[in-house]
């Protein structure tokens, strides 16, 4: 089960909108989302969470890049907005091609893949996805979370979170 929602900063404070992910495939859909959340371009941050396995925390300021980081990368991986995120922080290939696999070099008769084997973790073979945090710890330490506290939450992070910035309370009316 998924909590999302999205923070958009504002002359007053912050506004708090519960988040449905269900037309969020990409990054960029998300991103987009929180754009379309923000007040004349201020701040938003979208923070997801599967069942405190995982949280996420999206910033957009305006038409900068997204800023991402994700508690535990290797569990993340194993959901649907959790390995979107990955995803994209790794670098990996959604559709697990490269060029090289169109030239039919793998050996495999009139280019048919071999199957890939899973870990225990549910990862491709060949695919490596970090245990433990990933991305960009810093996101918040110009709004009081530093990387050091943000590294350090586990379980209720998106209350920790929203408490530092000011805004539980806002965050809690949507949960």
């Amino acid at each position: 089960m998924y909590f999302a929602a999205l923070l958009a900063r504002t002359e007053d404070g912050w506004e708090a909108s519960d988040t449905e992910l269900d037309d969020v495939e990409t990054l960029a859909d998300l991103v987009d989302l929180a754009r379309e959340n923000a007040v004349e371009d201020d701040t938003v941050v979208a923070l997801i969470e599967q069942e405190d396995a995982w949280f996420a925390v999206v910033r957009v300021d305006g038409e900068d890049d997204p800023r991402v980081y994700v508690s535990n990368a290797a569990v993340a991986a194993r959901s649907s907005y959790g390995a979107m995120l990955v995803d994209e922080l790794t670098g990996r290939e959604e559709d697990g091609s490269d060029d090289l696999d169109a030239l039919d070099l793998d050996g495999t008769e009139e280019g048919e893949p071999e199957p890939e084997e899973d870990d225990e973790d549910g990862e491709a073979a060949g695919e490596v996805v970090p245990h433990g945090p990933l991305g960009d710890a810093e996101l918040l330490a110009d709004l009081g979370v530093s990387a050091k506290e943000l590294l350090a939450l586990e379980s209720d992070a998106l209350s920790d979170i929203a408490d530092s910035l000011g805004c539980s309370e806002i965050l809690e009316a949507v949960r």
